[in-house]
């Protein structure tokens, strides 16, 4: 029988010891997550199941409620954090990261303004521009100049606050007094994310309004397709706005033509949104600072430190060349927010640079990464993911049972058997039904493609080499 817990809040010395008790059962979970069925096979409506239907009347000890996440909460947990994770892209956490949210958790501050806590605005302007220096982004995205960067919950947001952006840009503001009158039109290739697809229903341009550009051989962005269209759609009438060009597209890994595409966007004045999400990390090292060639010319540039870069969701850094553009998209000042630091002009207030209004003080993670970590840190982990990928990607050539069907160039393959779809798409089912590993598909020519993603916090080489073994016993029994 669970002891009972009276109604009075956590004292420091209980939360001390119930502390212990989490940490202890997450540590824990890093140690066994590797020997953990990748997959989560649980049925629709277990886990809500296992739950109690109703509330319980009186608390329970802490101690009381960590077995319940082994019963109930693991068994439907697809684990992104075990090594033997190459699915979708890395969405991986580590000891730094879960620490830094611990104490922002435990602060607990609303950073909406800098007057409600200055420390959050600050550290996570230092913490951008570090992040510039790291990755060699443009000088004009640091703070001290006329753009900036803030830390988002996604790319999804940070892409449609460019998008705003970029339509009060283009109506002089008049959208945001009037509503949206013009018949705006948006681009991206056919291989980007379709979270774009989302964020402009949300603007109120509507989907139909997106055009997706065709791509190359290597299923880039081809900006000649690109000038094509925006001409056609302004002699109907209609007025370009936005294109988002990719840095790793999430199927293959492409990389859109930057300087190219950047060139035709300055001709027709319309704004460029770089999207680098999980391949802008790959930047941290110098060798792979060619992916990012043409960004000094883009007008706003997102990427996730929360795919590649050990920073548990949600941390996406985002970044515009004038912040004045971004501003005047969101910003509302009713009297109650209002404040003489802010009046004055002398501060940053992050609750103008994106949708929401409150905001936690999510720099607090990025900073213990990067401190623990160290610069050199992160770039030897980046380089080993890339080697172990390219050594994925040679057993792969060497296996006349499979073909690749994309560039792979950082941390992505992209293969399938010579077979055919259906032979495919049955390796991939098998091999994770197996639980060892877990491997993510799309398309590419219309052809199944599976796709292995090395970028987990504690892959090691090891583990790679586990899953071609398991991979080729699974053709073997097909």
């Amino acid at each position: 029988m669970e002891e009972e817990k009276s109604g009075f809040h956590m004292q420091p010395a209980e939360f001390r010891d119930a502390g212990r008790e989490v940490l202890d059962w997450i540590a824990s979970y890093h140690e066994r997550v590797e020997g953990l069925p990748v997959l989560s096979s649980v049925a629709p409506g277990d886990t809500y199941r296992a739950l109690p239907d109703h509330p319980p009347i009186t608390g329970v000890p802490i101690s009381s409620v960590l077995p319940d996440l082994d019963r109930v909460v693991l068994p439907g947990i697809t684990h992104w954090q075990s090594p033997n994770f190459y699915a979708y892209f890395p969405s991986n956490n580590s000891g730094p990261s879960i620490l830094g949210d611990l104490v922002s958790s435990g602060l607990g501050v609303q950073g909406m303004l800098w007057a409600t806590s200055p420390a959050c605005t600050e550290v996570e302007m230092k913490m951008l521009d570090w992040l510039v220096e790291m990755l060699g982004l443009p000088d004009h995205f640091r703070s001290e100049s006329v753009g900036g960067g803030v830390i988002q919950d996604s790319a999804s947001s940070a892409s449609l606050c460019a998008i705003l952006a970029a339509r009060e840009q283009i109506t002089g503001g008049a959208s945001n007094e009037e509503g949206c009158r013009m018949p705006l039109v948006a681009y991206t290739s056919n291989q980007a994310h379709s979270h774009l697809e989302k964020d402009l229903k949300v603007a109120g341009i509507g989907r139909k309004n997106l055009r997706l550009v065709e791509v190359d051989r290597e299923f880039a962005m081809r900006p000649e397709s690109l000038e094509q269209m925006i001409a056609d759609d302004k002699a109907a009438g209609m007025l370009p706005f936005f294109v988002c060009a990719t840095i790793g597209t999430t199927s293959s890994l492409a990389l859109d033509p930057i300087p190219a595409i950047a060139e035709v966007c300055r001709k027709h004045g319309v704004w460029l949104h770089v999207d680098a999400a999980m391949a802008g990390t790959a930047a941290l090292c110098p060798e792979f600072r060619w992916t990012h060639k043409g960004v000094d010319l883009a007008d706003s540039y997102a990427f996730n430190p929360h795919k590649w870069m050990f920073t548990n969701f949600d941390c996406t850094a985002f970044y515009v060349k004038d912040r004045r553009a971004l501003i005047n998209s969101l910003s509302v000042v009713p009297e109650y927010l209002r404040n003489q630091a802010s009046d004055a002009g002398a501060v940053i207030d992050y609750r103008d640079w994106h949708v929401p209004l409150g905001r936690r003080f999510r720099a607090l993670k990025l900073w213990f990464v990067i401190r623990y970590y160290g610069v050199q840190g992160l770039q030897s982990h980046i380089r080993q993911h890339v080697e172990w990928a390219q050594e994925f990607a040679s057993w792969v050539n060497a296996d006349n049972r499979f073909e690749i069907l994309a560039p792979h160039p950082l941390n992505l393959v992209c293969f399938r058997l010579k077979a055919g779809d259906e032979a495919s798409e049955r390796l991939l089912k098998k091999v994770n039904a197996s639980g060892k590993l877990f491997i993510s598909h799309t398309k590419l020519d219309g052809k199944y493609t599976l796709r292995f993603c090395v970028g987990q916090t504690r892959t090691e080489l090891r583990h790679v080499q586990a899953a071609w073994e398991t991979i080729q016993g699974a053709v073997d029994s097909l």
